[in-house]
């Protein structure tokens, strides 16, 4: 396995690959990350994004059946690895480790 640090686009991702589950496929990847992002995701980086995450053993896919109104065209659908999983809950951690090691930076009260 490659290395297993998550630049933060991997990581956005990663997360939406396992917020959709069964339906994790590149079309609907971007338009989940447009919707929580509210920026436009181009297929062809995600594609990239989506190759670099396989290659380091953080992600999986496998083709999904033929269907007619894709002309016979198989869908490539995403599942985030064991490996994947492992590195999400590290990202998660350190970014609350580090959350809570800020000084006076409670937002609770401020709104």
């Amino acid at each position: 396995m490659k290395g297993t640090n998550l630049g933060e686009f991997e990581e956005l991702v990663l997360l939406t690959i396992a917020a959709l589950g069964r339906e994790a496929y590149s079309v609907a990847i971007c338009d989940e990350l447009e919707r929580y992002t509210g920026r436009s995701a181009k297929l062809g980086v995600v594609h990239a994004v989506l190759n670099r995450l396989e290659e380091k053993g953080l992600a999986k896919s496998q083709l999904g059946d033929a269907s007619a109104t894709r002309g016979g065209k198989r869908k490539r659908y995403y599942e985030v690895s064991h490996a994947g999983k492992v590195a999400l809950m590290r990202a998660k951690e350190l970014r609350e480790t580090i959350w809570r090691n800020i000084p006076g930076f409670n937002l609770e009260g401020s709104i």
